[in-house]
């Protein structure tokens, strides 16, 4: 700030402008890990994931996304369910016996 004859005249100094100098002030974090899709995009404050929603029972998706539905869908995970799901509705989703010996009696 400059004071010339009764008038305030601003100059434009490094700290005014919006660009390079300006991300040297950036300290703070707004975002942190959540704890549900592991990202840096839970916020703080509002404590609201940007990515996943959480903490909404609903995941967060939208159709204007179509790249990062496909990331995040059903099978890009370890499916750890999923994944006996096949053989075992083939047989029936049979629990609790024992298979029958495959050994010849002599």
């Amino acid at each position: 700030l400059h004071i010339q004859k009764g008038r305030l005249s601003l100059s434009l100094s490094s700290s005014m402008t919006k660009g390079t100098p300006s991300f040297g002030k950036r300290h703070n974090k707004t975002h942190t890990l959540c704890r549900r899709c592991g990202r840096r995009s839970l916020h703080i404050q509002k404590k609201e994931c940007a990515a996943c929603g959480y903490p909404s029972a609903r995941t967060r998706r939208y159709n204007w996304a179509e790249k990062a539905i496909r990331r995040k869908t059903t099978g890009t995970g370890r499916c750890r369910y999923l994944r006996d799901l096949p053989r075992r509705a083939k047989n029936g989703f049979r629990e609790g016996t024992v298979a029958k010996s495959q050994k010849r009696r002599a």
